[in-house]
């Protein structure tokens, strides 16, 4: 006869450890819910760092050049800043303002066609009969369902209170962050300990320099797509050619689907001006791309973000996914201090870590 003979084995959890988990489920739930409700506030911030990380370049060198101390060095850089715009606005705003009036002065006339099933917008009225189903629309819903117009004037006046008050915080924001960034980070560097500490200065000098040559890089790149499509929009003739240089500049801050975006919308509008002005402006929006996919970025970018291609769309993709245009705006950079982590942690378990300066701050 054969006895088998198992051990039950009975884990006891005290109340009190029911009680921490608990709490930290609490917890956990309570800081999930205060970032989605402040998910604004937090973009702002983001936004703002990525302004701070950029102008700081300008700040150190006002402040190698003038020996003025951080905050009047700051001030000097807000004030060329603002230079460069009031620049930028005296010299295009005025060309933007007639170029918009043109093209709402041109609409009676767009209309006309499109209801008459003439001009190169005529094809939606006589292929798809647009006017009969914005009509039918009209005439079942009014012209609220068709317009949206139920509550516009709120939503337009809260839209436009929201941007004066995110734009005003992030200058300030931006502005503390230039001004108190050091410290904060020093107070960071303070909590690791004493031998650990060029380790970690040396990731954080890496993280900086990641994050800060793609904001300075990107931004770069978009003023150049703008203004080489504007001056091809001149050349040929095509209306409304600085207002599309702006989108076109704007859009390009967004990684890879921005560029694409903006190349379709001015395709089009060069195409409905006339066709040689849209074989030569596609034609130019290939070129580019493929020099700014292939040249520019690279050599803008150079030994600052160093991710593959596929490492690039997956961060764009998610960062979208969670947070939108700032999410796809921040997944670049975001993935690039990643990889800077991930790449010292190697290093570090395989005792490859390079021996640093103590002195090296990440800025």
């Amino acid at each position: 006869m054969l006895t088998f003979v198992t051990s039950v084995r009975v884990v006891e959890l005290r109340p009190r450890t029911i009680f921490r988990i608990l709490l930290i489920a609490i917890a956990v739930a309570l800081t999930l819910e205060v970032v989605w409700i402040s998910r604004h506030v937090l973009s702002w911030v983001v936004i703002s760092l990525f302004l701070a990380l950029a102008l700081d370049p300008l700040v150190r060198w006002i402040q190698r050049h003038t020996k003025l101390a951080r905050g009047p060095a700051i001030g000097v850089a807000y004030l060329i800043v603002i230079a460069v715009i009031v620049g930028v606005g005296a010299s295009f705003v005025p060309k933007l303002i007639d170029e918009v009036n043109g093209f709402v002065n041109a609409l009676p006339a767009y209309l006309h066609d499109l209801t008459h099933g003439r001009g190169r917008l005529g094809f939606l009225e006589t292929k798809y009969h647009v006017v009969e189903k914005v009509r039918e629309q009209v005439d079942n819903g009014g012209a609220k369902k068709v317009l949206g117009l139920s509550g516009a004037a709120l939503s337009v006046t809260k839209s436009v209170i929201t941007m004066i008050a995110a734009t005003v915080t992030i200058v300030f924001l931006t502005f503390f962050m230039l001004l108190e960034g050091r410290d904060w980070v020093e107070r960071v560097f303070s909590l690791f300990p004493e031998p650990s500490r060029p380790r970690w200065r040396r990731v954080g000098h890496d993280i900086y320099r990641t994050v800060g040559g793609y904001v300075t890089g990107n931004i770069l790149i978009s003023v150049i797509a703008g203004a080489s499509c504007t001056v091809v929009l001149l050349i040929m003739g095509v209306p409304y050619a600085v207002a599309l240089g702006l989108l076109v500049a704007v859009l390009d801050l967004i990684p890879l689907a921005g560029a694409t975006l903006a190349g379709i919308i001015v395709v089009a509008v060069a195409f409905l001006h006339s066709v040689p002005a849209g074989v030569v402006v596609l034609v130019f929006i290939v070129t580019y791309q493929q020099l700014e996919n292939h040249f520019l970025q690279p050599v803008i970018y150079g030994r600052t973000v160093q991710l593959s291609p596929l490492a690039v769309l997956i961060s764009v993709l998610v960062g979208a996914e969670l947070a939108g245009i700032v999410g796809a705006l921040a997944a670049i950079p975001v993935a690039g201090a990643i990889q800077v982590l991930v790449r010292d942690q190697l290093a570090y378990r395989h005792g490859r870590s390079p021996v640093v300066d103590p002195q090296l701050e990440p800025g």
